[in-house]
């Protein structure tokens, strides 16, 4: 503690209107809160508002308290679109903070500069990552291209626990990475150590993990609505056709002509047909569940639109039976949510947000079902998906600072 600090002691109570456990703050020694609590981050802060009401950045209540048990992480690759959602999240994260960001492109940059939308956060300036010192550091995101990430987490360490948003160690297959990416597989023990980030299927797997390899946005999105349908064998493994489109962020920030305004905008049109590399974790997925190979038909579309993914999946088995295993498997999820039936998501329902909605409708030939999944790419599918694999790494509530609704309208 350093001389003239502030700080806080919450106090567990009930709230007097609805009965639910929630948090009142006193002057003390230190912040102390329940890890666990439902909304603990948001009343800490609240409360140092209160206590401080001329601190009106986010980032700054950080260097004026401190919290039990406050994990540093460090984020490699901080220029990139999931790179800037990361350090969103963790701004107001209750149980991490942002000790050290790299950019090597913008080494020397105050985040800010490079986002403006993040200027009134209090973080640490950008630097090359043969630069960074990682000594204090109890997890690292890496949202580094391709290539890149596997060197990178490579050199890291064997005690470094990392949550890596690449494709880099997505695949079981070393031949199957070659034959997708185009690149020579590791022969390290980091290649096999990895565990698939898709949560609701790892997630015991991911408490324990070293290393998580976080999906394909693209590949959650197909991932989610259909695993169970496999698991439960209520529809054919051999009639599977998933039909996406996603907004131009999925492409990443480097600037190209087929991501320009001018030639995205009033536009709509299909990519890499049926050789997106996405596929491979959709057979890896699938035909893991099925207990045998399974191919898809996989058409991705590129949308007039900054972010947000919809899938529509076609699949052969009773549509009732289908809705019914979805809500089953989902039930409890935090994240997840299976609509009545009939009813279609949308893009515009997830936006900013770690949510994925799922809708199921009857196709019109008998025996037939439709499946709708929707998620936000930058957030279910890559940071929010990340920063939900490190609570878990972290012991922290699976949900914390991820409980934020969607940006409507």
């Amino acid at each position: 503690m350093t001389p003239g600090q502030f700080v806080a002691v919450m106090r567990r109570v009930p709230d007097p209107m609805t009965g639910r456990q929630g948090w009142q703050a006193d002057g003390g020694d230190y912040v102390r809160f329940d890890m666990a609590g439902p909304g603990s981050g948001r009343q800490v802060m609240s409360a140092l508002r209160e206590k401080r009401p001329s601190l009106k950045a986010m980032g700054k209540f950080r260097t004026e308290a401190t919290v039990a048990n406050l994990h540093t992480v460090a984020i490699l690759g901080a220029s990139g679109y999931t790179g800037a959602e990361l350090v969103r999240l963790l701004a107001t994260h209750p149980g991490m903070t942002v000790g050290v960001l790299t950019a090597d492109r913008k080494a020397g940059m105050e985040m800010g500069e490079v986002f403006p939308h993040l200027r009134h956060l209090d973080l640490p300036p950008l630097q090359r990552i043969d630069e960074a010192v990682l000594t204090d550091v109890a997890l690292v995101f890496c949202a580094l291209p391709h290539g890149t990430s596997r060197d990178t987490v490579t050199r890291l360490g064997p005690e470094m626990r990392i949550v890596d948003l690449s494709a880099d160690f997505r695949l079981r297959d070393a031949n199957a990475y070659q034959q997708w990416y185009g690149l020579k597989p590791l022969t390290s023990q980091t290649a096999g150590e990895a565990v698939y980030g898709l949560t609701e299927f790892y997630r015991e797997s991911i408490r324990t993990a070293r290393l998580v390899a976080g999906t394909g946005c693209n590949a959650a999105t197909g991932l989610l609505p259909v695993l169970p349908l496999l698991e439960s064998e209520v529809i054919d493994p051999d009639e599977i056709v998933i039909d996406l489109a996603t907004g131009v962020s999925g492409a990443g920030r480097t600037p190209t002509e087929g991501i320009l305004h001018a030639e995205v905008s009033e536009g709509f049109q299909p990519y890499n047909p049926a050789s997106h590399r996405h596929i491979a974790e959709f057979e890896q997925e699938f035909s893991r569940v099925a207990g045998r190979p399974v191919s898809v038909s996989f058409v991705p579309h590129l949308l007039p639109q900054n972010r947000g993914i919809l899938a529509t999946v076609y699949v052969k088995g009773d549509p009732n039976r289908i809705h019914s295993v979805l809500s089953r498997r989902y039930r409890d999820e935090p994240f997840v949510i299976v609509l009545p039936m009939g009813e279609i998501p949308s893009t515009r329902h997830v936006r900013g947000s770690n949510w994925c909605h799922i809708g199921v409708v009857r196709d019109r030939p008998p025996g037939r079902a439709i499946l709708f999944s929707a998620l936000d790419n930058l957030l279910k599918g890559a940071a929010g998906q990340a920063v939900q694999n490190a609570n878990l790494m972290l012991g922290l509530p699976e949900t914390m600072g991820l409980e934020a609704p969607p940006l409507f309208p």
